[in-house]
């Protein structure tokens, strides 16, 4: 260990640019058993691990650092499985430059992070290849009669049903879409997770008991109330997927919701007909392409656009590079791959006419910050100018869709925002019984926290169903 002052940070080799722009495959070449290693050996096992601590879901991570640098790989797996349900997915697609490695001491210390996530994703992989992750096996004697509904097949619904099928309980998994993963696999596009290794996540998921019932709407196929009766306890774990619209004129059919965008993109990769992408309209091919945000769904969608040979691409964000809410790792990958990013300037005017042709700008200054350090984006008047536009993405974020008329139930609590209510300790809504985590309480977040929150509905639904039991039978002691 503590080999910082003797190896420089080495992440896995990035596959050419030439390469990357022609294909949708991870950009990332996979750590081989050596980098692993050398790379843990670097970790200073600080006294407060500020990566640990940087962590939504407190992962140990020096301890599996030096498991992994003592070649005690299956030790380092398993313990870093033990506070994470998706360690793979978390190593490759997490902003670890926000998370973990950019609160690294070394990096403070100017010595380059311990590539943290690289060495998360080599251990789970070598994991499954070796045979060390086996599906869940519970004792007969263990088994749970309870049951529980689980709306919504992404991340935080993943992690509760895993953490709760643990414990015994029989998992019934709800979604809309057709497979399962929710935005891991219609969001995320290839270069960064490949689907096949979310398709081996859920597979274990299945092996281990757990039934995903699919093509499901509730509140049509199958009511809210229903679902109530059939189970012991209902999480709602929808996550968000309502676009944030732009506020100018947005009539025009080229103009379309990032997500919207990359759903198509993935399907297509998956091999589905998607006839929206077939007839051109969701497919950027030889189209001067203009994405507006500066998150990294934007960076998604400017990423994807590339690879399906845009004749340009080009990122709106209205404030600075130093206030992309973005990964500046992703930032720099879409550089690289010939993304040209026009700093504070802000869409004004969509012009065209059945289609849109160009884009009115405008260009923006940062006001001084205030108390909180915060830089307001102000327009600089007169500084209009053009852009031409086959293909307008709005990539500003996502809303909650209105769940309580989607599920057809009057009296799931929201909040003013659209998210869900629930109660600060117990994530139980004002229904009894029925739950809520990941992103549909939160907002629009990252993955690893739709895990953390997962984890933690979990354990408040096992103490609910364990009440409700317990109450039960001192009543029948009772009477």
């Amino acid at each position: 260990m503590l080999k910082f002052t003797e190896l420089d940070q080495n992440y896995p080799e990035k596959r050419s640019i030439d390469d990357r722009r022609k294909d949708f495959a991870e950009i990332y070449e996979n750590f081989i058993k050596n980098n692993a290693k050398d790379q843990s050996s670097r970790c200073s096992q600080c006294g407060v691990p500020y990566c640990t601590v940087h962590c939504p879901l407190h992962n140990h991570i020096p301890d599996w650092l030096k498991l992994a640098a003592e070649d005690r790989l299956e030790e380092a797996f398993q313990l870093s499985a033990s506070t994470n349900n998706m360690p793979e997915i978390c190593g490759r697609i997490c902003p670890q430059d926000r998370l973990c490695e950019g609160n690294c001491v070394i990096e403070q210390s100017g010595h380059g992070s311990v590539t943290i996530g690289s060495v998360e994703k080599y251990l789970t992989d070598n994991a499954f290849e070796k045979g060390w992750i086996n599906p869940i096996s519970i004792q007969e004697d263990l088994e749970r009669d309870e049951s529980v509904g689980i709306i919504g097949a992404g991340p935080a619904g993943l992690a509760a049903a895993e953490e709760l099928r643990k414990r015994g309980y029989q998992i019934d998994v709800y979604d809309r879409y057709d497979r399962s993963g929710g935005l891991l696999i219609y969001g995320i596009p290839n270069f960064k997770l490949e689907k096949e290794i979310v398709q081996r996540r859920i597979k274990y998921l299945e092996d281990s008991g757990i039934k995903f019932h699919l093509n499901i709407n509730i509140g049509t196929d199958i009511s809210f109330q229903d679902l109530r009766k059939k189970h012991e306890a209902v999480l709602i774990a929808t996550g968000v997927y309502k676009a944030k619209e732009l506020n100018i004129n947005n009539d025009f059919s080229n103009s379309v919701p990032a997500l919207e965008y990359l759903i198509a993109s993935n399907r297509k990769g998956l091999g589905d007909k998607v006839e929206s992408f077939d007839k051109g309209l969701l497919n950027a091919e030889g189209k001067n392409v203009i994405v507006i945000g500066g998150g990294d769904t934007a960076m998604d969608c400017v990423r994807t656009a590339v690879r399906q040979k845009a004749s340009s691409v080009k990122c709106l964000y209205r404030r600075d590079r130093a206030n992309m809410p973005g990964s500046a790792r992703e930032v720099l990958n879409a550089e690289e791959e010939g993304v040209e990013f026009l700093w504070k300037a802000l869409p004004k005017e969509l012009k065209g006419k059945e289609l849109v042709d160009e884009v009115e700008c405008v260009k923006m200054k940062l006001s001084d910050p205030d108390e909180d350090g915060r830089q307001i984006p102000e327009i600089i008047e007169g500084s209009e100018f053009l852009l031409k536009a086959d293909m307008v993405i709005a990539a500003l974020g996502f809303s909650p869709e209105d769940l309580p008329k989607l599920f057809n139930e009057a009296e799931l609590p929201v909040t003013k925002w659209g998210t869900v209510r629930v109660g600060f300790d117990t994530m139980m809504t004002n229904i009894e019984g029925v739950f809520a985590a990941g992103d549909i309480v939160r907002g629009a977040s990252l993955v690893v926290w739709g895990i953390r929150d997962g984890r933690e509905v979990a354990n408040s639904i096992h103490n609910y169903i364990e009440m409700k039991k317990n109450n039960s039978l001192n009543v029948k002691k009772v009477s």
